[in-house]
């Protein structure tokens, strides 16, 4: 192994580059970058989308469950969700679609089955 100084702060050595940082500098993902930059970088994935994709998804698992049970409550759970993924510009469109379908089918359900019983709940 050998080890070569340079003038400009650099030691090389056979493995790995060490390069000399100036004070309160910080490293993040292989640049080095001053402690103010890096608190202003940008996040490399964007979590807004990834949790809209995860309210597409719960409106769609949500509604379909409220078709069997509990359609009071879930419907409309279901038809926030879907909403709130659609506005925050979710990659599952489709899915969310379905979620708000299905939690207004949830809806229309249990309004047939309340007109069918003359109750609010209803049974097999």
């Amino acid at each position: 192994m050998e080890l070569t100084a340079r003038t400009t702060g650099t030691t090389r050595t056979a493995r790995s580059t060490v390069t000399a940082r100036p004070a309160g500098a910080e490293r993040t993902a292989g640049a080095v970058l001053p402690a103010e930059a890096a608190e202003a970088a940008p996040a490399k994935r964007r979590t807004g989308v990834k949790d809209a994709d995860g309210m597409a998804v719960a409106s769609f698992v949500l509604g379909l469950l409220g078709l069997l049970v509990l359609n009071l409550f879930l419907g409309p759970i279901a038809i926030v969700l879907a909403s709130a993924a659609l506005w925050r510009g979710t990659a599952r469109r489709g899915r969310a679609f379905l979620g708000l379908g299905l939690g207004v089918a949830d809806l229309v359900v249990l309004v047939a089955f309340m007109q069918f019983d003359n109750t609010v709940s209803w049974s097999f």
